[in-house]
């Protein structure tokens, strides 16, 4: 279904009143559902920063999409609470929910209406929505998800990446403060999918907060400023993508000729998992808390003849994989 709540064409909320200072666009704290003896969101406390693309991670089944329907007011949540544009939810749903649009799990329209029809029902029955601005509006979001050829076509005819446009077309019919996209690149080819991954970037560059949902954790990397990692309705890990990368295993790579000798400085160090590769003429171990410039220091006092030191650091799916034990389904 699309869910793109409406919006008043009206300056963006800024600092809205009665928020609390440094308020955040998305915050909870133990946030949690069940569903009978199902917990599928347990105790989850986000932290979305305002102008942040945030990449919402995990597996499917790990209470993403459950999560983003507690924060639209979609389900209620049996604990925690909830806060959105610096606003408590679902108490301040009226006020906050114009300014947020949203795309969540799959679009639905009127199969024997027109693309741009579907869009003119969507925006007549916004009653924030000014009926003079309505056809430049339409045709702004056509275009700016690649419709504009396809807009006169039936729904019953478009294919599954030209329904994902439309709705994400729905969700940005009206400024927006916010913007949760749950999987919006569903459906899409190769170039499909990088031009979402451009509007997203200048949608933030406009001041407007996305939270993304995503399996292709190779473009949320490209793209998001933030990241949280969900399991098994837990939130493992959150903040900005830099930290969290840097949050896990660096592995340090020497080559040189010296084996034996590189090996056993990186032992002294504490460097841990250290492994010798006679093939690659390099050792290897991660690095955990000693600095780079410690280890090429006492590989120099040791003698030791460098040809390459080198430190990789995991990317997105290669860090999922060491937080859950778990492979990730990726959908190309």
């Amino acid at each position: 279904m699309t869910s793109a709540a409406p919006a008043t064409a009206a300056v963006p909320l800024g600092s809205p009143a009665g928020a609390a200072p440094g308020w955040s666009a998305v915050r909870t704290t133990g946030l949690t559902r069940r569903f009978g003896t199902h917990v599928a969101v347990d105790g989850v406390a986000l932290e979305v920063p305002r102008g942040a693309v945030y990449g919402f991670l995990g597996p499917n089944g790990s209470g993403k999409t459950t999560t983003i329907r507690m924060l639209l007011g979609l389900i209620a949540a049996d604990d925690g609470e909830i806060e959105l544009l610096g606003r408590p939810m679902p108490e301040r749903l009226a006020d906050v929910l114009p300014r947020v649009g949203a795309l969540i799990e799959g679009p639905a329209f009127h199969p024997h209406l027109s693309g741009a029809s579907n869009l003119r029902r969507l925006d007549v029955s916004d009653a924030t929505a000014d009926p003079a601005t309505s056809r430049a509006r339409i045709g702004q979001a056509l275009t700016r998800v690649g419709l504009t050829a396809a807009a006169g076509k039936r729904y019953r005819s478009y294919s599954l990446g030209m329904k994902q446009r439309l709705g994400l077309a729905a969700a940005l019919l009206q400024p927006r403060d916010l913007l949760v996209l749950d999987e919006p690149t569903n459906g899409l080819d190769p170039q499909g999918t990088r031009e979402v991954r451009h509007l997203i970037r200048d949608l933030a560059a406009d001041g407007t907060t996305v939270l993304v949902s995503s399996h292709l954790l190779a473009e949320v990397e490209q793209v998001a400023t933030h990241v949280g990692i969900m399991s098994a309705g837990r939130l493992l890990r959150q903040g900005p993508l830099t930290e969290v990368l840097a949050d896990g295993v660096a592995v340090l790579r020497v080559t040189t000729p010296d084996l034996d000798a590189a090996g056993d400085v990186l032992g002294r160090l504490g460097l841990a998992s250290v492994r010798t590769d006679a093939e690659q003429s390099c050792v290897q171990a991660r690095l955990g808390n000693v600095l780079t410039e410690d280890v090429a220091a006492e590989l120099h006092t040791a003698g030791v003849r460098l040809r390459g030191l080198t430190v990789e650091r995991p990317d997105l799916e290669t860090l999922f994989v060491s937080l859950t034990g778990e492979g990730f389904d990726v959908v190309e």
